[in-house]
């Protein structure tokens, strides 16, 4: 992590004073992301609804030397995004980057298992958090007629074993970045999307716990058997392994960066296959 941050020492600097706001910033990939933009110079924005989390991540930020603010906020929601929005530019005056990572399967089943509450909340958590977000940070760019917005997909919209919602919230996000993108180039905006498999991340039910609180998020039966037999599909990927953090963040920063400020609309596929 600290070798990450220290990064900035090497000369690394795409992200110079560009104010940047990573939502799930408090554990997994937003984490990686928030360091990963602050070592190339960004000024950050953690947006966690977790509050341990979002302290955590900040206090590893500041005693690097990195400007950085925390905001608590479930951007599921849309009057929590505008917040976030107006926060950062409360504090930097500016938004330069969105990146939307919140998102993530909840519950591993059939899909004919799941509840209406269940697809409810999937959507929720992994299409709407970016809906809002991006609804809420373009007026602010459109203003200062630039903007880097990177959403985060999955390879799940190519198939893969139960996670219907997740896949249908995700194949949104792809059809989100790359409509975004026809519409506010015109304002110096662009929009773009890694997608990632399989990342090695904090344990999936103590993650769904957390971000799903006053639902009952115990999974259904065989819930547990159907993600060891969806895990199983990874080992069959070129590489033959999990991501880490790091790798996904490496790939956001350099779409949020200006080495690609003639790519949008465009969907990065990071999870180990051709």
């Amino acid at each position: 992590m600290a070798d990450q941050l220290d990064a900035k020492a090497s000369g690394a600097r795409r992200l110079a004073g560009k104010v940047c706001v990573v939502t799930g910033a408090g554990q997994g990939i937003g984490r990686a992301t928030a360091r990963r933009l602050a070592a190339e110079g960004g000024k950050i924005v953690i947006a966690e609804r977790v509050e341990a989390s979002a302290s955590a991540a900040l206090q590893e930020l500041t005693d690097h030397g990195v400007e950085a603010i925390k905001v608590l906020a479930d951007v599921s929601k849309m009057g929590e995004a505008r917040g976030l929005m107006r926060q950062t530019v409360d504090a930097f005056g500016q938004i330069d980057v969105l990146v939307n990572v919140v998102g993530g399967t909840i519950w591993w089943q059939p899909y004919h298992l799941y509840s209406e509450e269940q697809i409810q909340l999937e959507l929720e958590r992994s299409l709407f958090t970016a809906l809002w977000c991006c609804s809420a940070a373009l007026p602010y760019m459109i203003e200062r007629k630039s903007g880097s917005i990177v959403n985060l997909s999955s390879f799940v919209t190519r198939g893969g074993l139960y996670r219907v919602p997740y896949a249908v919230s995700k194949g949104g996000i792809e059809a989100l970045t790359k409509t975004l993108a026809g519409e506010y180039g015109r304002h110096g905006i662009r929009v773009n999307a890694v997608s990632p498999g399989g990342t090695a991340v904090p344990d999936r039910v103590t993650s769904r716990l957390m971000l799903t609180p006053g639902v009952n998020a115990e999974p259904a039966p065989m819930t547990d058997a159907h993600f060891a037999e969806a895990r199983g599909d990874l080992m069959k990927l070129a590489l033959q392994r999990q991501s880490q953090p790091d790798e996904q963040a490496a790939a956001i920063a350099f779409l949020a960066s200006d080495d690609a400020s003639y790519i949008t609309g465009q969907i990065l596929n990071c999870f180990g296959e051709p």
